[in-house]
């Protein structure tokens, strides 16, 4: 199916919002405190604040220029306020009112009128009418001026880049690190929202990519700076529907409890009072746009949120640290207040979720025993670990080495933990939900079947874990995915199913997803492909990971052609055989310049001739002529390929050999790549072999005849194992051309056809992507 890294808008369609729309504001603050925005209305938003150290604040933030929708939605960039107002009414609750010092004020950063970086501080009391927790606000922009009092410095208001409102805590104490007394919570309502005047409505980007059946997924910890009903907008109008896999993330959503110094999770599970707006917020939106959200809880965990004692560990007492930075760490399945904290968290999710009418949906997500990637040590060793496992066994320190019986009975102990922990979350789960609960488990193959830790699928794809001990099973492959390791996600296809046993229907497939901007353009091919490939693996849930990276690179999944049903190939021989006298004509386009000179410029615009024939002189008799017409009609004329035997050039060997297996080039091995195209080589032009006559391939391998491979069908040929680094492939085979009739009327005089005038029927070469 074809897709579009969308850059900028063009000609999409387009639309109109008023200036400052509640859905385009965002926050931000400094760890450890929580805040969220949320819309409440067409004209209204609401922050939610948990504070925790005297000096922290948030921040409510309008952006001249939006920077974190997809292009094709996002609004124009204005930067210029002069003759804007902005109205709306303040309401807070546990924050510094408008009046206190330090109070609310609009921080505004651009440039002044000699074009240097400025900020100006405006004090929002200065412009309020009422109280200092509910008060009427009008902010002028051409008027506006900066200071604690009126009159102050004039803010030059035609080159602003962003502007945002700070909240602080009741017991705010600028620059103090030291812990709040007790967590401070902290509201803030802007409502009736107006902009009024010059720019007071900005153009912002309105097209709606058709539903193209797939399904998308997000992520709390990326995405809870912005509104849910931004994010919902995006996946609507990129053509998503059905499911959302939400995952909530390892470092936002948690409630948080002083321990010394620092601040640790509650241990109850107990979720942040803005995460909890937020999310109570994005699944009533979202269940209204009938999309229906997954909750998605994984055994990661923000490493400075953790308690020490819940850490999965290796032999040497290391903790388990992702390579996030600052990093998150694995929870220990044998750690039962960390097993009762995540059942906490689960519940609570599910909760929201179903409370706000949708069904009782839960992921886990990638729940494994982490391997230290320095040195392949397995965290199998937090001290709980060690009493729940057997002993006796020497430890593991390289799950690259080989295991002895002891060893691997370790890790096959390991697995039945990890199988017991992921069903009691389950259980917590089902027990909990108003109604029946669907729980779906997700792996990540590229590493619970890395081929260069054979054992490790013993403590991370536990036997437990097969049908059915969960509703579905999901799957994802990103890392293969993107560097081209196909015969290892095939390989784990097949080992999963036979290890876990899910039927297809009860199998889903997660596609993406891109960490750096700068692969964007060589991975999302590789992504939307695979997602084509789940859909002829009969997968029905596809999902595309994730929907802040699609927004970034602008990722577009077009929907299939409402006729694909007419473009079909339809896999049959042209039905008479071609003579001689059949006319063929390479073809190529040539654009040519002639200079005033007289001399040339050519540009070759095709790399390879595009057959043209004439099979008209080979049709024979009145009875080859009904043949003919029957045929035409049965292709719908142009409208549906087949296959023709050209009779100058159907054989890799000097065309009409019989084929051998080193005729053609088709590939040189890495150690990666499983599958070769065919081709056949002109010199220095190359020709993709589409059409190859099943049972004439040969392959080989240096020469050697090559085992292992099979043809998967438009002339690809795949190995069960990838050829070896610097092994030449070679293969040899028969091959028609794939045509259609040139024309939708077919010309022929019965009169001129029996005085023995040959019929014209033009056929062309259809090119096929491989």
């Amino acid at each position: 199916m074809a897709f579009w890294l969308a850059k900028e808008r063009t000609d999409q369609h387009k639309d109109w919002i008023q200036r400052f729309d509640p859905r385009f504001w965002t926050v931000n603050f400094p760890r450890p405190m929580m805040a969220s925005v949320v819309t409440t209305g067409p004209d209204a938003l609401r922050v939610d604040c948990e504070f925790l150290h005297e000096g922290e604040l948030a921040g409510l933030i309008w952006e001249s220029e939006d920077t974190l929708d997809h292009p094709l939605f996002a609004y124009k960039t204005e930067r210029d306020y002069s003759h804007c107002i902005l109205r709306f009414r303040w309401q807070s609750s546990g924050v510094l009112p408008l009046d206190a010092v330090n109070g609310p004020t609009l921080t505004i950063e651009g440039r002044d009128a000699a074009g240097q970086a400025r900020s100006w501080y405006v004090r929002l009391w200065n412009y309020a009418a009422g109280s200092p927790q509910d008060a009427q606000v009008e902010l002028k922009f051409s008027s506006l001026e900066a200071g604690w009092s009126l009159p102050g410095e004039t803010v030059w208001p035609k080159d602003i880049d962003r502007m945002f409102i700070s909240i602080a805590p009741s017991g705010y104490v600028q620059g103090s690190s030291e812990q709040l007394a007790e967590k401070a919570v902290g509201a803030v309502s802007l409502t009736a929202i107006e902009a009024e005047g010059d720019r007071a409505s900005i153009e912002i980007g309105d097209a709606m990519v058709p539903p193209h059946g797939e399904q998308i997924a997000t992520a709390y910890d990326d995405s809870y700076n912005q509104t849910p009903a931004r994010l919902l907008r995006t996946a609507e109008n990129l053509g998503y529907r059905g499911r959302i896999v939400h995952y909530v993330g390892m470092s936002h959503f948690m409630s948080l409890l002083p321990s010394g110094t620092t601040h640790l999770a509650d241990p109850t599970g107990e979720l942040a009072i803005p995460a909890r707006r937020w999310h109570e917020s994005f699944f009533a939106e979202a269940l209204a746009m009938d999309f229906a959200p997954i909750v998605s809880l994984s055994f990661e965990l923000f490493d400075a949120y953790c308690p020490p004692e819940w850490k999965q560990r290796a032999h040497d007492g290391g903790e388990a640290l992702t390579g996030w930075e600052p990093p998150s760490t694995l929870l220990s399945p044998a750690n039962p207040e960390a097993m009762q904290f995540l059942q906490g968290v689960a519940t609570r999710f599910v909760d929201l979720l179903t409370s706000a009418g949708g069904a009782a949906l839960f992921q886990i997500g990638e729940p494994w025993w982490w391997v230290r990637p320095s040195d392949r040590a397995p965290c199998l060793y937090d001290p709980l670990a060690i009493t729940a496992l057997p002993s006796g066994a020497d430890a593991i320190t390289d799950m690259r080495a080989a295991m002895d019986n002891g060893q691997i009975g370790y890790l096959d102990a390991a697995g039945a933990l990890l199988a017991q922990a992921t069903a009691d979350l389950a259980q917590a789960v089902r027990d909990a939900a108003p109604a029946s609960a669907e729980i779906l488990l997700l792996a990540f193959t590229p590493t619970v079947l890395d081929p260069e830790m054979p054992e490790l699928h013993r403590a991370c794809l536990p036997a437990g874990w097969a049908a059915p001990a969960f509703d579905r099973l999901q799957l994802e492959d990103y890392d293969w995915l993107t560097s081209g390791r196909d015969a290892l996600r095939r390989s784990a296809y097949a080992f999963v199913d036979q290890k876990l046993a899910y039927p297809p229907a009860d199998t889903d497939y997660l596609s993406g997803f891109v960490l750096d901007p700068a692969d964007a353009k060589a991975f999302w091919p590789s992504i939307d492909a695979a997602l084509d490939e789940a859909r002829d693996r009969d997968v029905d849930q596809r999902f595309v990971w994730a929907l802040p990276q699609i927004a970034r690179d602008g990722y577009v999944r077009l929907p299939p052609l409402e006729d694909s049903e007419m473009q079909a190939f339809d896999d049959v021989a042209f039905p008479l055989s071609l003579g001689r006298e059949t006319r063929i004509s390479p073809e190529f386009s040539t654009t040519i310049a002639v200079t005033s000179s007289g001399h040339e410029r050519r540009n070759a615009l095709w790399s390879d001739a595009r057959m043209q024939y004439d099979v008209g002189p080979g049709v024979r008799s009145q009875k080859e002529l009904v043949t003919l017409i029957n045929f035409f009609r049965a292709r719908y004329g142009p409208a549906r390929g087949f296959r023709l035997r050209d009779p100058y050039d159907f054989s890799s060997r000097d065309g009409d050999g019989d084929p051998t297996m080193t005729d053609e080039l088709i590939g040189q091995g890495d150690g990666v790549q499983a599958s070769f195209q065919l081709v056949r080589n002109y010199g220095d032009q190359t020709r993709l072999i589409s059409r190859p006559v099943e049972g004439s391939i040969v392959v080989s391998i240096d020469a050697s005849p090559a085992s292992g491979w099979a043809h998967v069908g438009k002339g690809e040929i795949r190995f069960d194992t990838p050829p070896p680094a610097g092994s030449v492939i070679r293969a040899g085979f028969l091959f028609d051309v794939p045509v259609r009739f040139a024309e939708d009327r077919l010309d022929i005089s019965g009169a001129t056809f029996a005085a023995g005038e040959a019929p014209s029927v033009p056929l062309i070469e259809i090119r096929e992507d491989a």
